[in-house]
């Protein structure tokens, strides 16, 4: 593989941005079925309790890992920011020092995820029956937080170079195997929820080793050498300038759910259920949503670099144009045949109930995620991280919190807690939409710390 092949510098603007977003959408499309087989399998062999135990971490997976994988959004945009402007010195030694402060944090987030578990799911409001699972998934599945962190960093150094097709190979073999011993532990073994967890902690570790390895080949543009593993301070430094305030939002934004996922565990574990079971759906929607503005944000990083500012802005609009068409696509097919879908989890007419009520609610305004998010993304990769997270913050942590808080209170309807993301995501949408348009794309401000 050469640089001119992962290149976003040159060609048509818009078969570069699919191109590299397909692969992108795959493997999101295998993550999605990752998460989504644990509730599969344990829904359909274990019953609803076991179902509502696994579909309630989700929130706190987020929680757990979305501080860092924000942090990487800064190391992504400065190493493709090299990338665009060749800078080798930089890109390597940006590479490395992210590597070594993956592996550091993921220890730690590992370590305190299994010592907290039973504390945090009590804050969650977790309801009593549901518990001992609640404690026992979420306490194995921590175990593999190591390999999750440092499967999203090599995912990321692929993606900032423009190289979505590896990490799209390794997911799906992660995948795979996680399917598979999912049905073994769970079906065949009757391990429980124990089972799946371990599956998914498995899998995890397995993705994280493909891409290290590779990226330690010497095949790639780049190589890792564990001779040269060291952390160079100043740019660490801008990693965390550049990544602190996505993974402030990420953060924040999965406490902002854990609000909601307590609201929802106030209706039982049937509603835990049927909720739990439509957030993996949604999440099946989200993949084209993320993946474009992952793409966007490599774009960017990688043009800015190159200081053509005419690609970035033609970027943008067909960015935003095909990510808007999509999410709305999908968001119709599941406003239609939500209770086929959420009955593929449960056999329950009640947690089937849940989840249509709440996709019938939410799914007409996916467009809004998808301006949101290529909005986030474009900004992100012009080094603009600071924006994306002021106003997510704001519409989708203050905002829903006071919202669901304060309508609950007086209508005790799970509708109200539903229509909380509509609200705002439109929130959302419209000030990241002026921001972006308010934007100079002619400024290249972002300069890259060489070693010392």
């Amino acid at each position: 593989m050469n640089e001119e092949k992962m290149s976003m510098t040159e060609g048509t603007v818009w078969k570069n941005l699919v191109r590299f977003a397909i692969p992108l959408l795959l493997g999101n499309l295998f993550q999605q079925l990752y998460n989504a087989v644990d509730s599969l399998v344990v829904g359909n062999f274990c019953g609803n309790e076991a179902l509502a135990a696994v579909s309630s971490s989700g929130s706190m997976q987020h929680l757990l890992i979305g501080f860092f994988q924000g942090v990487f959004i800064g190391a992504s945009v400065i190493i493709s920011r090299c990338f665009g402007a060749k800078d080798k010195e930089g890109m390597d030694e940006a590479i490395h020092t992210t590597v070594v402060f993956a592996f550091v944090m993921g220890v730690i987030l590992t370590i305190l995820g299994v010592l907290f578990t039973p504390t945090i799911l009590e804050w969650m409001g977790t309801p009593e029956n549901v518990m001992p699972n609640s404690v026992t998934y979420f306490r194995i599945y921590c175990m593999g937080l190591l390999g999750m962190v440092l499967y999203n960093t090599t995912n990321g150094i692929f993606n900032a170079l423009g190289d979505s097709k590896h990490p799209l190979y390794y997911l799906i073999i992660s995948s795979v195997t996680n399917a598979v011993l999912d049905v073994i532990f769970v079906g065949a073994f009757n391990m429980g929820v124990a089972g799946a967890a371990l599956a998914t902690t498995i899998g995890q570790f397995l993705s994280a080793i493909l891409g290290l390895i590779h990226l330690m080949s010497g095949r790639f543009v780049v190589q890792i050498k564990i001779s040269k593993l060291h952390v160079n301070l100043k740019i660490l430094k801008q990693v965390f300038l550049l990544g602190l305030p996505s993974g402030v939002q990420n953060s924040v934004n999965a406490i902002a759910n854990l609000v909601v996922q307590s609201n929802i565990n106030a209706f039982g574990d049937l509603a835990m259920g049927g909720c739990g079971s439509y957030s993996k759906i949604q999440g099946f929607v989200f993949i084209p949503i993320l993946s474009m503005s992952l793409a966007l944000t490599t774009y960017v990083g990688q043009n800015m670099g190159a200081n053509r500012p005419d690609r970035v802005k033609t970027g943008i609009r067909q960015g935003m144009m095909i990510s808007v068409v999509m999410a709305e696509i999908f968001g119709v097919f599941v406003f239609i045949f939500a209770p086929q879908l959420v009955g593929m989890f449960s056999q329950d007419p009640a947690v089937i109930a849940f989840g249509v009520q709440q996709a019938r609610v939410e799914s007409l305004f996916f467009f809004l995620l998808a301006i949101t998010h290529t909005c986030a993304g474009t900004l992100r990769g012009a080094g603009k991280t600071m924006i994306p997270m002021a106003v997510t913050l704001g519409a989708w942590c203050v905002l829903r919190i006071v919202y669901i808080e304060g309508l609950v209170s007086i209508i005790p309807d799970i509708n109200v807690v539903f229509s909380a993301y509509p609200v705002t995501w439109t929130a959302s949408s419209l000030l990241l939409l002026w921001f972006v348009k308010r934007q100079n794309w002619d400024e290249n401000t972002l300069k890259v710390a060489k070693s010392v």
